[in-house]
């Protein structure tokens, strides 16, 4: 049963450097501007009044109670959630239980499956590979992992099955970071082939062998459409995690621990829980027939609660593997808003940040109002998007529910951390959303 139990921790940290929009003049102004001004903070336990960065401390109080009512009522069991401004957090919470059944609270420190919001990340590690000189994020994917030089599109016929045909371009490293490399996770076309070859969903935490193995099986298979045609979810990142092993000569865990992890602060955050952190780890959920929701029985696939504290820990998925808390990812996502830079540790380079942050489909159909960069969704018209936020605002999620976005020109950073598969009739996405704008006061 739900828990009524809240903790609120309120934490300093620097202000932002944005990132520059092409879509706002006024956000590349203001927050260079901001970060002219502002020294260094690093995330801590202190307290921030709202007011002092335009926001209200009554509003947010608010949002949180509207957030906290859906695990009195038993729609979820939980969630924690930073918000930040203007490099000062005004709302770190944590409500409902981490699991139902043992009564054990939510707490800001609980640790998520975080899914693709691992995708952020490698495509940070990407661009900081380019920056090194170690790669062109231009250049084709072949020339990285040679086993990908002649793939093969499955375009549909009138039978209902398919025929093959050459690529009519090569996969480059960009198209792999914009969706657009033509592979789904496995459900086009020739799905029944990707079947057969054990390629389908998200989940590699079951997976005895290294990632790079996985990603040159999946060369043979046949693509769902041609390179650069078509925004299509799939396994794109994971393919930028091999590459990331190739080049730079580390496995995906170690290059994140030492290049991006241990340089911002991100401690809590893994592909596989050491043994001390496990009691930490929320469970997982799913609605219930008849209404509330249930924990997951089982342990291994999409829907369960996966083998990220025992198992083979032997594929790193940057497409979908990491564990986190929402603090942790506050710091990536700050860094990002900072131009690259968090608490004196630059990462990548203001202009890596901008490219990251652009549209990259043109014509390429997305979603209405939205485009892609290199790693996230960008808002191009809040009108055909009709939700409240910025353009130029950079976003994504994981499929247990959590969501994140960074707005530059209002300085925002939001994480919302829960655990719920399939998250069928909720709309705590838009509930967060509309809480975190109706707080700004300024």
């Amino acid at each position: 049963m739900p828990s009524t139990h809240r903790q609120n921790t309120h934490c300093s940290t620097l202000q932002p450097r944005a990132s520059k929009s092409l879509q706002s003049l006024l956000s590349v102004f203001a927050l260079a501007t901001a970060t002219l001004l502002t020294p260094s903070v690093v995330f801590a336990d202190t307290t921030v009044v709202p007011e002092r960065v335009g926001m209200s401390g009554e509003r947010l109080a608010r949002l949180d109670a509207n957030l906290e009512a859906y695990a009195t009522d038993n729609r979820l069991s939980g969630q924690v959630y930073v918000v930040m401004r203007h490099g000062e957090v005004v709302a770190h919470e944590a409500n409902g239980l981490q699991d139902v059944a043992r009564a054990i609270p939510m707490t800001p420190d609980t640790i998520f499956r975080i899914a693709s919001q691992t995708k952020a990340i490698t495509s940070l590690a990407i661009m900081m590979l380019q920056e090194r000189g170690q790669l062109d994020i231009n250049q084709p994917l072949s020339k990285y992992l040679p086993e990908w030089s002649d793939v093969q599109v499955a375009v549909p016929d009138d039978s209902g099955g398919y025929t093959l045909e050459p690529a009519r371009t090569k996969i480059t490293l960009r198209h792999l970071l914009t969706h657009t490399g033509g592979m789904s996770y496995g459900t086009g076309p020739s799905a029944a082939e990707w079947q057969r070859a054990n390629m389908q969903g998200w989940y590699f935490a079951d997976r005895e062998e290294p990632i790079r193995k996985t990603i040159a099986r999946m060369a043979s298979l046949p693509l769902d459409a041609h390179p650069g045609e078509s925004w299509i979810y799939g396994y794109n990142t994971d393919i930028l995690g091999a590459v990331v092993e190739v080049v730079s000569g580390e496995n995906l865990a170690d290059f994140f621990a030492n290049n991006i992890f241990a340089p911002l602060g991100m401690n809590d955050t893994h592909f596989y829980l050491p043994p001390e952190k496990r009691a930490r780890l929320a469970t997982v959920y799913r609605p219930k027939d008849g209404g509330g929701i249930e924990s997951i029985p089982e342990t291994n696939g999409m829907q369960s609660q996966g083998l990220y504290a025992e198992g083979p820990q032997q594929s790193y998925s940057g497409g979908a593997g990491l564990l986190s808390t929402a603090a942790d990812y506050a710091k990536f996502l700050q860094m990002t808003l900072n131009g690259g830079e968090y608490n004196g540790q630059r990462l990548v380079s203001r202009k890596t940040i901008e490219l990251m942050t652009t549209d990259h489909l043109g014509e390429i159909e997305f979603r209405p109002g939205q485009g892609f960069g290199l790693g996230f969704s960008i808002a191009t018209d809040l009108g055909l998007r009709g939700t409240l936020g910025s353009e130029g605002e950079y976003a994504w999620g994981g499929a247990y529910h959590s969501t994140y976005w960074v707005d530059p020109i209002e300085g925002l950073v939001v994480v919302y951390l829960t655990q719920i598969i399939p998250a069928t009739g909720l709309d705590d996405h838009i509930t967060l959303r509309n809480g975190v704008y109706q707080s700004i006061v300024d």
